[in-house]
């Protein structure tokens, strides 16, 4: 069997100009696929701006972008003929696929299924979306409970990042044959490269929305941070302050600086990471995060709530996990990186090589790719 193979990355979400950060992991996951392999990457996406469908591609060697955008309709039936009609004029740019490799398996794992039945061409499934934990308590809407099922059921491989969500998908009634792959980390982008800073820094990365990332509760807990130590300076990166200006202003923060940096190109991010000192997650929920991977990968200790897949991939001597919601013991944990750092950076970053590098990463996708086609 050939070593190279035509992989058609089939993504529900993907970055576009409509979402420019919208799963940018799954981005990561592509490009590293294509450091072995021929990758056409096919999105569709509705797009209020438009009056007609647009199509937009990008070609190069072994990466390749296919993006249609929609004009949008409220009424799901007129949706679906204009995805259904942007996705066979994608197919037929991208010509022959090897292997199909879906990205959140509902809705587009419509068209893989379509794929293996009409073509027979095999499909894997890489899931990311944290709605499952919420699902395994709800049950999925009729229509998307039975088409995921089907969807799972043919599936040769459904990889979620961690084995949590694997429970919770299987909690949802998504049977299926799993393998577990992690996300993927840019070590030649994420390495340790301290940066000397006269503040104590602590930097927190996400979309920054409350309910999921307890902004708040970090906010409060920088406060009653300024009465333990001296000067600081906590970065919250990727988004606005806007929603949190009232509270900031009745915390009345007179040591600590607290700096809202609104979204950053990935390729900026490590030099706010290396000129941190602890890299903070204060989570309700999640799956695996990468950017707690890449604060390793930094050799930036983290404290992260445990929650999620989080501590499948997270080594004792790397930082500190907690209770979510639980301000007391992140100060703690804080104030504990203050008084004694943690200075493990060769040790974090070879963590992170050998267990979400490229290389491992791809490699464990080409497994999956060749024992599909077998």
């Amino acid at each position: 069997m050939k070593k190279k193979f035509h992989v058609l990355f089939l993504c529900g979400w993907y970055p576009s100009k409509v979402l420019p950060t919208n799963g940018d992991f799954i981005m990561r996951h592509a490009k590293a696929v294509s450091s072995k392999h021929i990758v056409s990457v096919l999105h569709i996406i509705s797009n209020p701006e438009i009056s007609k469908t647009k199509i937009e591609i990008k070609k190069s060697s072994s990466f390749s972008t296919y993006i249609a955008y929609t004009k949008t309709s409220k009424n799901p039936f007129v949706k679906f003929f204009r995805f259904w009609s942007a996705y066979q004029n994608l197919l037929k740019e991208i010509g022959r696929v090897d292997v199909i490799h879906l990205n959140k398996l509902y809705p587009f794992g419509f068209f893989a299924l379509h794929l293996k039945k009409r073509k027979q061409i095999p499909y894997i499934i890489s899931e990311h979306w944290t709605g499952y934990h919420k699902k395994k308590k709800q049950k999925l809407p009729l229509i998307e409970s039975f088409l995921s099922k089907k969807i799972t059921k043919n599936a040769q491989f459904v990889c979620p990042v961690s084995t949590d969500l694997k429970k919770s998908m299987q909690q949802s009634g998504l049977k299926g044959n799993y393998q577990i792959v992690p996300n993927v980390v840019d070590t030649n982008l994420f390495k340790p490269n301290p940066t000397s800073t006269k503040n104590f820094t602590i930097t927190h990365v996400s979309s920054l929305l409350n309910q999921h990332k307890n902004i708040s509760g970090m906010l409060c807990v920088a406060k009653q941070l300024e009465n333990k130590i001296n000067a600081f300076t906590w970065n919250f990166i990727g988004g606005k302050k806007d929603e949190f200006q009232d509270l900031i202003t009745a915390l009345n923060f007179t040591k600590g600086r607290i700096r809202f940096i609104d979204h950053l190109a990935h390729n900026e991010i490590p030099d706010y990471l290396n000129a941190s000192n602890i890299f903070v997650l204060f989570s309700n929920y999640e799956n695996l995060p990468c950017v707690i991977l890449e604060a390793f990968s930094c050799g930036i200790p983290v404290i992260s709530t445990d929650v999620g897949g989080i501590k499948e991939y997270f080594p004792n001597e790397f930082g500190s996990l907690i209770e979510k919601k639980n301000e007391h013991q992140l100060l703690e944990k804080i104030i504990d990186i203050y008084k004694k750092p943690i200075n493990q950076q060769s040790k974090m970053h070879q963590y992170v090589i050998e267990n979400f590098g490229c290389k491992k990463i791809c490699d464990l996708f080409t497994n999956l790719y060749i024992s599909s086609l077998n």
